[in-house]
């Protein structure tokens, strides 16, 4: 199952046995083995009781709160890994360091490469859609990455790259129904935002869980600025996985019509729109279907799932940091 998501307000999630139990008004909504559980995410308000919380715990899975917009609340995280070598590693890598300098190409050249392919599919299955120019400049801005030595001028490639696939991504919804202008965070203020945020912060949740799962130090990051409270070595990592996972998964719900614009709804004082509840649901099945979808890792050439492939990179990334790989290899797919 992976990770268990909890939407129903005022829910109650307690253990009964060996299974983690989900009442709402005296009814059962959810009874599953915890042996299938990787990580539980509540979205809204719930009661955990403290023999779940405790059980969760011993079995090293994290149990993430938020918002039902998807805004991050907290999470409560099993003892850290006791692989001090990884973080030793990791922190002696901080600042403008060459293995800093490296990794950062890795994440930003994967992130775009990724964004890439995806107009390039995009283009060959739509024989209407010109994506040619974005892809130009995608392919402009990657060149030089390998050879930049600076970690901002690396960010400022990626914004730059990232400017180009958004400057397009309206074009790929062939739902008639829904536009993109541009990108809008704090709050969303239009469908296809809130789902791209709603979609980042479960692939928060995930990557977080892997790097944890890993040794890392969530919060030391190389290409995400250290500020507090910020897991910036996850949102690192996260780069490369925000097309191949998140921005397909809004792509195919908009254009097959799992989502109708009915099924958004906006917040009068702030403007934010969010899912409704049972759209929520449909998303986050969808968004589910995709991380336990198979491809061929093209560094370790067998199959895998993008839930196993959260952590395979962070494994990657710790394997290039303790020095036992010569370089990280972040995570492209054609």
């Amino acid at each position: 199952m992976g990770t268990v998501y909890i939407t129903q307000d005022d829910a109650f999630i307690g253990k009964i046995d060996e299974r983690l139990h989900v009442k709402f008004e005296k009814k059962t909504i959810l009874d599953v083995p915890l042996l299938k559980i990787d990580g539980v995410v509540v979205l809204g308000r719930a009661t955990v009781s403290p023999a779940a919380i405790n059980e969760l715990l011993e079995r090293h899975i994290p149990l993430t709160f938020l918002t039902e917009t998807g805004g991050y609340l907290g999470r409560l995280e099993p003892e850290v890994t006791k692989n001090l070598f990884v973080r030793k590693a990791q922190w002696q890598a901080a600042g403008n360091t060459a293995q800093a300098i490296h990794v950062v190409q890795g994440f930003v050249r994967g992130k775009l490469k990724n964004y890439r392919s995806i107009l390039v599919r995009r283009q060959r299955e739509c024989p209407d859609l010109d994506l040619s120019s974005r892809i130009t400049r995608l392919e402009q801005v990657i060149a030089p990455i390998d050879t930049t030595q600076s970690i901002d001028s690396l960010r400022g490639l990626e914004g730059a790259g990232s400017a180009a696939y958004f400057g397009c991504f309206d074009e790929m919804i062939r739902n008639t129904a829904f536009t993109f202008t541009k990108r809008v965070r704090r709050p969303p203020t239009d469908p296809v935002n809130s789902l791209l945020s709603f979609g980042y912060s479960l692939l928060r949740h995930d990557v977080q869980s892997a790097v944890n799962i890993v040794g890392f130090d969530p919060y030391l990051g190389y290409l995400h600025c250290d500020r507090y409270g910020r897991p910036s070595l996850a949102l690192d990592l996260m780069e490369e996985f925000r097309p191949l996972v998140v921005d397909a998964v809004v792509l195919s719900a908009l254009n097959k019509q799992f989502l109708k614009v009915e099924d958004f709804v906006t917040e009068s004082l702030s403007g934010a729109v969010s899912l409704t509840k049972e759209a929520r649901k449909t998303f986050l099945r969808l968004y589910g279907q995709k991380k336990l979808s198979e491809f061929k890792h093209p560094v370790l050439g067998r199959k895998c799932t993008y839930q196993e492939a959260f952590a395979l990179q962070a494994r990657l990334l710790a394997k290039y940091l303790m020095g036992e790989i010569e370089k990280y290899p972040p995570l492209v797919l054609k």
